[in-house]
C-alpha cells in the first residue's frame, strides 16, 4: 500500500511539472510575440494589430517651400536705382500763404533750386541693358536729373530714361552695358490667388533683399496710386525702397512691378501692390517704339464713380458705372452726343463697373477705332459711336 501511494504520487508531480512547463513556454511565447515585429501577411490573412503612434515629424518634415534656387537666379537681376534731380522752390517762405499771393504774386522773390534725391530699386529686362522701375524713383519734376545705376557687383552706371508713363507709374531706363542677368517674363494673366511671390528690392537701401509672401488679391483698382489701375496685390513684405523692384513666382518669372504699399506708418502692414508683368511689358514696348504709351482716349472729360445719392440725384438706376463730370465741347465725346450729367454704362459691350474700369476699358481700345458706348440719362438707355482718339501723353527723352 505505501508503495502504491508513492507511485501515484510520483505520477502526479510529474503530471503537474510537465504541465508548468507547457504553461510557462505559452506564456514566453506569447512575451516574445509582442516584442518582435509582426510577420508580413498573406494575401486573404488577418492584418497584424496596428503599431504604436509614431514619434512628431521633425525639421524637414514641416520645412515650407525651398525657393533658394529661384532667389539666386533672380536676385542679380535686381538693381540699386538713385536719382538726383533739380526742383525750384520759391525763395518766399510765405509761398503758400493765400493772401501774399494775392498782393505780391508768386513771382517777387523768385525761385531757388534745390536738389532732390530720390531711392528705388529696379528690374533688369534685357541683357543690352533696358532696366525698369517707377515713375516715381526716376522723379517727374525739375530739370537734369541724373539716374545712376548700381548692380550687385556693386558697379554704378549713369542711366538715360527712355520714356516714362504717369498712367502706370512706370518708367524705362537704359546703360551701355551688356551681357546684363535678366529675368524671364511671366504671364501675369495665369496668376492665382494664393499663389507664392517673391518680392526683390532694396528696401530702406539693403540692397537685394528678397521677401516671400503669397498674391493676396488681383485686379485691385481705385486706391488712388495710379490713373490705370490694375494692381496685384500681395502680402510679401514691401517697404520704402521696394519701388520698381521685382515680383516673382515660384517658376523665377517676373509677374509683376513693385509699386506701392497701402501703410498708416510708412512701413510693411501686409499690403503692397504691384503693376502685372503683362501690362509693365506693353508699357515698356510702347515707350521704346513711340517714347510713350498709345492709349484709347475720347478727348477731355473726367468721369467720377456713380454712387447712390448721384443715382438718385440723375435718376437712374443701379450703382455701376461712371459719371460723366465736365468735358470739352471740342472732345470726340461731346461731338458724339455725350454730355455731362450721363452715366457711362457700358462700352463696346462690356458692362462698366466704375469710372477706372470705364477709363481701363478705353486705354486698351484700339486707336482709330469707333466704340459703341451705352449712356443712362434721365432713366433711358442711349448708345452712341465715337470715334478714338490717342490720348495726350507725354513723352522724356535724356
Amino acid at each position: 500500500m505505501p508503495i502504491r501511494r508513492l507511485v501515484v504520487l510520483a505520477f502526479v508531480v510529474s503530471v503537474s511539472f510537465v504541465a508548468g512547463l507547457v504553461l510557462t513556454g505559452r506564456l514566453r511565447s506569447a512575451e516574445q510575440a509582442e516584442a518582435v515585429p509582426a510577420p508580413a501577411t498573406a494575401a486573404g490573412a488577418h492584418p497584424a494589430p496596428a503599431a504604436a503612434a509614431p514619434s512628431p515629424p521633425g525639421p524637414a518634415a514641416v520645412a515650407g517651400p525651398d525657393f533658394t534656387g529661384v532667389a539666386a537666379q533672380t536676385v542679380r537681376a535686381v538693381t540699386n536705382i538713385s536719382s538726383l534731380q533739380y526742383v525750384e522752390r520759391p525763395n518766399s517762405p510765405y509761398a503758400n500763404d493765400p493772401f501774399f499771393q494775392y498782393f505780391f504774386g508768386d513771382d517777387m522773390l523768385g525761385e531757388r533750386s534745390r536738389r532732390e534725391l530720390s531711392l528705388g530699386s529696379g528690374v533688369i529686362v534685357s541683357p543690352d541693358g533696358y532696366i525698369l522701375t517707377n515713375n516715381h524713383v526716376i522723379g517727374q519734376q525739375g530739370r537734369g536729373s541724373q539716374v545712376t545705376v548700381v548692380f550687385g557687383d556693386k558697379r554704378e552706371v549713369r542711366a538715360q530714361v527712355v520714356g516714362f508713363d504717369d498712367w502706370t507709374d512706370i518708367a524705362l531706363l537704359k546703360v551701355n552695358v551688356s551681357g546684363l542677368p535678366v529675368i524671364p517674363w511671366g504671364d501675369s494673366t495665369k496668376l492665382k490667388v494664393a499663389e507664392w511671390v517673391l518680392a526683390i528690392g532694396n528696401p530702406f537701401q539693403l540692397s537685394q533683399t528678397v521677401t516671400l509672401g503669397i498674391v493676396s488679391a488681383l485686379g485691385r483698382a481705385n486706391i488712388g496710386a495710379a490713373t490705370y489701375e490694375d494692381f496685384i496685390q500681395t502680402d510679401a513684405a514691401i517697404n520704402p525702397g521696394n519701388s520698381g523692384g521685382a515680383l516673382v513666382n515660384a517658376r523665377g518669372e517676373l509677374i509683376g512691378i513693385n509699386t506701392a504699399i497701402y501703410s498708416q506708418s510708412g512701413g510693411y502692414q501686409g499690403i503692397g501692390f504691384a503693376v502685372p508683368s503683362n501690362l509693365a511689358r506693353r508699357v515698356m514696348e510702347d515707350l521704346i517704339r513711340y517714347g510713350q504709351v498709345r492709349r484709347g482716349w475720347l478727348g477731355p472729360m473726367d468721369v467720377i464713380p456713380l454712387t447712390s445719392q448721384l443715382a438718385e440725384q440723375l435718376g437712374v438706376s443701379g450703382e455701376q458705372g461712371a459719371v460723366v463730370a465736365r468735358m470739352s465741347r471740342q472732345s470726340a465725346a461731346y461731338e458724339a452726343g455725350i454730355r455731362p450729367g450721363d452715366v457711362i454704362v457700358s462700352f463696346n459691350g462690356t458692362r462698366v463697373t466704375d469710372s477706372g474700369h470705364f477709363l481701363r476699358l478705353l486705354a486698351d481700345a484700339p486707336i482709330g477705332s469707333t466704340a459703341t458706348v451705352g449712356l443712362e440719362r434721365g432713366g433711358r438707355q442711349v448708345d452712341v459711336k465715337v470715334r478714338v482718339e490717342q490720348t495726350e501723353n507725354r513723352r522724356r527723352r535724356n
